[in-house]
């Protein structure tokens, strides 16, 4: 029989999609409350990997990655999408669009990057409050991997250098670095 375990704490994120770009101020405010400190963030991207957004947000939608400092216990994740769901809710019907600002929460850990949902699908597992979990990149042959189903951005060299980055971070603070 196996030995249960506590598993290591793990790196939050939140992949943000923006309507409009001065939204951003605001939204880092409320993540940073949050979620604490931001310690690395990604420039904004042009997000023209789907039309699925176009009619809530518009076609000028901008990403941004933020990765938070410390260290959290991975079984937060289902609290703080609800947190971030309720965060967008902030933002609904603002400046002409439906849903200006859309969140995704996530964490970076040793061998994965694990993105929240509230949409269920075979490849994702259910872990409380009506959010699901998935596993979007493996880390394997000393680079990310992605999955059939992981979302055509997070296989850019722009995401995939952000979560090595992030995954860095997240091994030097596990050596107390």
């Amino acid at each position: 029989m196996g030995k249960i375990k506590i598993p290591l704490q793990v790196k939050f994120f939140v992949g943000i999609l923006l309507a409009e770009k001065t939204l951003w101020e605001e939204v880092k405010e409320l993540l940073t409350d949050l979620l604490g400190k931001i310690q690395m963030e990604s420039p904004f991207l042009d997000f023209t990997f789907t039309d699925y957004y176009r009619e809530e947000m518009g076609k000028n939608i901008k990403r941004k990655l933020v990765l938070f400092e410390g260290l959290k216990d991975p079984a937060l994740l289902s609290t703080i999408k609800i947190q971030t769901n309720m965060l967008e809710e902030t933002f609904a019907n603002r400046d002409g669009f439906s849903r200006p600002v859309n969140l995704d929460p996530g964490y970076v850990e040793t061998s994965k990057v694990i993105l929240a949902s509230t949409k269920n699908f075979f490849h994702r597992i259910y872990i409380g409050s009506g959010i699901f979990a998935e596993v979007t990149l493996h880390w394997r042959g000393k680079k990310w991997n992605f999955f059939e189903w992981t979302y055509p951005d997070y296989r850019t060299t722009e995401y995939l250098e952000f979560f090595s980055k992030a995954r860095d971070t997240y091994l030097k603070e596990l050596r107390g670095e």
